[in-house]
């Protein structure tokens, strides 16, 4: 470090707060902490926001930065709240099968799937030609919507010359950003690696958005620093290095938390709760350490190859939507999995136009039904998107400002149409939700309640099955939202330290955890909870957590700085880098490197080892570089598979995986 650069700046981009601290990395302390709303339609505001009032705080100027480290939950909410940008998937020779396995179809949804002849074997060779010429005729056909490509070849991680080829040919047709499989997965298994590097496409332009603009402020602000991000499992990388890489960052800001929290809290077994404004994020810590899920990261319900902190993500958080159980008995409430702005934020804007529709719908003939208390909001991605005839008449009917969504959807199609335009990120919503719960009752006073009240009054008067109001007051109905909040939570963090003991997580929905997280058997004795201490994180969890405690029988502990864990992980962590080389025998006596092109060939297996291994390093070195390492230190390990065959052990496969790891160069 040079002279006078003497300290850190952690950013952490959430989905409702933007956190930042100034950390004397010497001291291992804390030196001033801010949070700002995150403003989605320009990042800028809410990251620049932040960045000064933790600077005015702090008392120092840019000269004295010497790394700004990001986490973020944009990617993680992205695909939580399923948005993203449209991509286009592009699979090199599997069978028309493959679509229905591994979660691809789920993953794909609306999105465009080009198949084309093909790939290779599991040992490298072709196994059939590479139809570029049917690649090329399906590009000229496509949508305009499409912003991105993904590329996935059969056995593409042993050969991928298939799929560069293909991602050639994409760039010079359309000039748009293409993933390739390979660049993101060393493991097999084609329909995952395509849902790895099919989010990767649609995320691309969100997390080069957030890098550039955390540039552009730096470079207003006179701060001349590298910029790192947090990856999902918890290590630093170079903004650069990101950048085509961004479903990397699935976790990163849940990932950053936990390794924040272990900081915090000097915690060697517990159960670490992150809860933001969209999600839960919960991870069991062994020993002081945390695992790393061993298939890859989940989130929002599609599996992927990236590796990751191994985290357990709920919809669930502060701003959380809140809905009705159709036809249940009183107030059977819903949350989540979608954020919606909270009444009382966009109150803070628009507290006339909000005020006037609960009134009018609260005076209406009929009770209140699902739209009532709900507003929509187009973003600035509307401009140049490719809508139907129904989206077009919903944001006409939505204009510029914010509306009540009762006056914009009249008809299934209408509906189906704004819930389209939710999906796609061109529309936000606005609703009751945790947050405003916490004002009506009095336990948050960041805004003004009076809105909050009347919506929680207005959704009260919603009718159950019986045709009875679902709650008495405004009061009673933000009761019944913390504690509904305050279930699911106990549930969730159930299921992962079941989980992490071996058990199914299905047993939390059983009869038996219900009867005695309810308290509800009489005769038979039902009891069940943690047996290791609850550490909350995030802005909200001191309204939540120690109910929630309570409920599982457990300590709680809400450490110091903990509504800024993750922004104190994001610049106390390591570079870090993984690459494994496979050597396969196709039969006895020949031994494939498969290391990034056409496989090499060896006649002795500790030949092969020795060059998987001289791959690996070098590619480890090259890329920690890349990543903006200062120092590189190396671990490696050898693993292989043999079989029985005739009475002989035959080597089947090996890998050589190198592991670097190092803090960030800071000049």
């Amino acid at each position: 470090m040079s002279e006078g650069r003497t300290v850190f700046v952690g950013v952490d981009t959430g989905g409702t707060y933007t956190d930042a601290v100034v950390y004397d990395d010497a001291a291992g302390a804390v030196i001033a902490k801010a949070k700002a709303p995150t403003t989605p339609d320009d990042l800028a505001i809410g990251i620049g926001s932040a960045l000064d009032r933790v600077l005015q705080t702090a008392a120092v100027d840019g000269a004295a930065i010497g790394l700004v480290s990001l986490s973020t939950t944009l990617a993680t909410n992205a695909l939580v709240e399923g948005v993203g940008r449209p991509a286009c998937l592009v699979m090199i020779g599997f069978e028309a099968e493959a679509v229905t396995r591994g979660g691809l179809a789920e993953a794909i949804g609306s999105d465009t799937v080009i198949s084309i002849a093909g790939g290779h074997t599991p040992h490298g060779g072709a196994q059939a030609d590479l139809d570029l010429a049917a690649l090329r005729s399906a590009l000229a056909e496509l949508s305009d919507e499409v912003e991105g490509f993904a590329v996935t070849g059969q056995f593409g991680v042993r050969n991928p010359e298939h799929e560069i080829a293909a991602r050639d040919l994409i760039r010079e047709t359309t000039g748009l950003p293409v993933t390739c499989s390979h660049e993101l997965c060393d493991g097999l298994n084609g329909p995952k690696r395509s849902v790895t590097a099919l989010l990767n496409a649609r995320l691309i332009a969100m997390i080069e958005e957030l890098v550039s603009t955390t540039a552009e402020i730096l470079t207003e602000r006179s701060i001349d620093a590298p910029i790192m991000v947090v990856r999902g499992n918890g290590s630093l990388v170079s903004s650069d290095f990101v950048r085509d890489r961004p479903v990397e960052t699935i976790l990163s800001g849940p990932a950053a938390s936990l390794i924040g929290a272990a900081h915090l809290a000097a915690a060697d077994d517990a159960i670490i709760s992150d809860i933001g404004g969209t999600t839960t994020d919960i991870a069991v810590l062994r020993g002081g350490l945390p695992e790393f899920g061993a298939q890859g990261a989940t989130v929002g319900g599609h599996q992927t190859m990236v590796e990751a902190v191994l985290m357990h993500t709920h919809g669930l958080g502060g701003d959380s939507e809140i809905g009705l159980v159709d036809r249940a008995v009183g107030a059977q409430l819903l949350v989540g999995p979608r954020r919606v702005v909270p009444i009382v934020v966009a109150a803070e804007t628009d507290a006339a136009a909000i005020e006037q529709a609960i009134i009018r719908q609260r005076n209406a003939e009929t009770p209140p039904s699902e739209w009532s208390g709900m507003f929509v909001r187009a973003t600035t991605r509307v401009d140049g998107a490719n809508l139907d005839r129904n989206e077009v008449a919903v944001l006409e009917g939505i204009g510029d400002g914010l509306t009540a969504v009762d006056v914009v959807v009249g008809t299934s199609l209408q509906t189906r149409a704004l819930r389209r335009l939710v999906t796609r990120g061109l529309i936000r919503m606005c609703g009751f939700t945790p947050t405003d719960a916490s004002h009506v009752l009095g336990t948050q006073d960041t805004h003004e309640p009076e809105l909050a009240i009347a919506a929680a009054d207005l959704f009260a008067q919603r009718r159950d099955r019986y045709g009875n109001p679902i709650a008495g007051s405004a009061t009673e109905l933000a009761e019944a939202v913390v504690e509904a909040l305050t279930r699911r939570s106990a549930e969730a963090l159930l299921e992962a330290a079941l989980i992490r003991d071996g058990l199914s997580g299905d047993t939390v929905r059983s009869e038996l955890v219900d009867a005695a997280l309810d308290r509800t058997a009489e005769t038979a004795r039902a009891d069940i909870g943690l047996a290791v201490p609850l550490v909350g994180l995030g802005a909200p969890a001191a309204n939540y957590y120690p109910a929630i405690a309570e409920l599982l029988g457990t300590d709680i502990v809400v450490p110091e700085h903990a509504d800024v864990a993750n922004a104190i992980g994001a610049v106390v962590g390591k570079v870090r880098i993984r690459r494994q080389v496979t050597v396969t025998a196709p039969r006895r006596g020949i031994f494939r490197v498969h290391a990034g092109g056409d496989p090499e060939t060896c006649y002795e297996k500790d030949d092969a080892q020795a060059r998987a291994f001289e791959v690996a390093t070098a590619t480890v070195r090259s890329e920690m570089v890349d990543a903006g390492a200062a120092e590189c230190e190396l671990e490696t390990f050898w693993s292989e598979r043999s079989a029985d065959v005739e009475g002989r052990e035959m080597f089947v496969e090996g890998t050589a995986t190198v592991i670097g790891s190092g803090r960030p160069k800071l000049d």
